[in-house]
């Protein structure tokens, strides 16, 4: 039982790692699956997809180890928040699409719910702002839009549940409709203070209380992978929802720890312990990863659109081929050349919380190339990242008295020397990245192997983080003041379009 094996999925691929007892990467295995954009500002995937892509790297990686199934200790899920499905009970087959974090066709509702008054209701129980982004919208239109829906979830007929819950389904062969309360706190329907799921708000949003899964502290016993699967019965030890699984992974254990990763979008995380506040510089309070015990919070920022933006720049205006030209395109130039580039292809996310604001280009001039175009979109990932830690760093003083001191980084585009260089510039401290940048699957495989006694607590897990580069701060304090101005006029540009 030497071997963790963490199932990742994402919001554009899945992906199954391997780690052994010293937390290395044995084996790896990935699948891409398609989003689907029905209209604008909707976005979907196919449950299907998602639970075969990610059923395919299970395999892939266990074939590739030559590693035996019963050798593996346990398996950890971390998954896409805030993500949304509902499926038949009695045969696990979906309802509809899953409709994903990024989607908004939910803001009416949110609109609605604010003009009473109820925002500050809703966010002194469950930390989070009222946003289309939470699950709670996306499963009331689908019980309003969606025929037979609501008659099916009052007869007890459906199950709701985001991707962990899908997938912990599917696993266990229907035995098992759990969560957990990382993912819980991303609804809008769990209150984070009473660590349940609210009755006042299930009736709020019209969802109702049969259709949703038991919540479990993040590592603890979700039953087991059915045999049928990969030739064994492997126990499920941890689940946690992908930046709150990262900032396990990364060791942030203490108040005060933060992390960012820089994914499909990024995501800014600080541990703020037992303390809860609800934020006044456009955070959320979400809970943490943990074994049990006393709750635990941790401060959020959320960009919506990180890589995701090198992902456009590729397939929306064909400046590159591939995703790796990108760096090259962007240092082929000094510097953007004035252009600002504001992502706000879905809204505008912590801390301008704009669900109106739609993406610009400013600072245009004849001698704009595609390459300042390329650094500027670049650079509009650091810049969105460090407006939300200031607030974040702020925040956490305001509450805690701790100081932001450093910044642990992970996810695909920290691999990125210039990136992340750039982003210690913009906030002063250091960038630090980890040899391990696969945190958030560590951070899974972390959580199932406390549970079945692989490691004895996180002091031990502590000392298996390793550094790999630090990234100190090259420029003054002024002059990174004069670009966040800079970068702040072209969001007040684009908030007011």
């Amino acid at each position: 039982m030497d071997y963790l094996l963490a199932l990742d999925q994402g919001t554009s691929s899945s992906r199954s790692i391997l780690f052994d007892r010293q937390a290395n990467i044995v084996a790896m295995a990935q699948r891409e699956f398609p989003q689907y954009y029905p209209q604008s500002g909707w976005v979907e995937h196919e449950p299907q997809e998602i639970w075969q892509s990610q059923l395919a790297t299970l395999r892939d990686v266990i074939h590739q180890s030559g590693i035996s199934p019963n050798r593996i200790a346990a398996v950890g899920i971390t998954n896409q928040r805030e993500t949304t499905l509902v499926w038949h009970r009695k045969t696990g087959q979906p309802l509809f699409r899953a409709i994903v974090w990024q989607d908004r066709r939910g803001e009416a509702l949110c609109r609605t719910l604010r003009e009473k008054g109820l925002e500050p209701f809703i966010q002194e129980r469950t930390g989070l702002k009222l946003d289309a982004y939470f699950s709670a919208t996306k499963l009331s239109w689908i019980l309003e839009s969606v025929p037979n829906a609501r008659k099916l979830a009052e007869q007890g007929e459906l199950a709701f549940g985001t991707v962990d819950s899908w997938l912990l389904w599917q696993l266990s062969k229907g035995r098992v409709h759990a969560t957990d309360v990382s993912n819980a706190s991303r609804t809008l329907l769990f209150n984070i203070r009473e660590n349940r799921w609210d009755p006042e708000l299930l009736d709020l949003f019209g969802i109702p209380a049969n259709m949703l899964p038991e919540v479990l502290p993040s590592s603890a016993c979700y039953g087991q992978i059915d045999e049928t699967i990969v030739g064994h019965a492997i126990p499920v030890g941890g689940v946690a929802g992908d930046q709150q699984s990262a900032l396990f992974g990364q060791a942030c254990f203490k108040p005060g720890m933060a992390k960012n990763t820089y994914g499909t979008g990024c995501f800014a995380l600080l541990h703020a312990g037992g303390h809860f506040s609800v934020s006044e510089n456009g955070l959320l309070t979400t809970r943490v990863a943990q074994q049990g015990g006393a709750l635990e919070y941790a401060l959020e920022g959320s960009v919506f659109v990180g890589g995701a933006v090198v992902q456009w720049l590729r397939d929306g205006l064909g400046i590159i081929s591939q995703s790796a030209q990108v760096q090259s395109l962007a240092e082929s130039v000094a510097d953007s050349g004035g252009v600002f580039f504001v992502p706000a292809f879905t809204g505008l996310g912590a801390p301008y919380w704009d669900a109106n604001a739609r993406g610009t280009l400013t600072g245009l001039t004849r001698g704009t190339t595609a390459a300042h175009i390329a650094r500027a979109a670049v650079e509009s990932i650091a810049f969105q990242s460090a407006a939300l830690l200031d607030a974040m760093s702020r925040e956490a003083e305001a509450g805690n008295g701790v100081a932001l001191q450093e910044l642990r980084v992970d996810g695909g585009a920290c691999v990125n020397d210039a990136l992340m260089q750039f982003q210690a510039d913009l906030l002063g401290i250091p960038v630090v990245r980890p040899q391990m940048i696969e945190t958030t699957a560590l951070g899974a495989a972390y959580l199932a192997g406390l549970q079945e006694g692989v490691w004895s607590g996180t002091a031990e897990l502590s000392s298996l983080w390793r550094e790999e580069r630090c990234f100190e701060p090259n420029i003054g304090r002024d002059e990174a003041a004069r670009l966040m101005e800079n970068w702040n006029r072209a969001v007040r540009q684009t908030m007011a379009t």
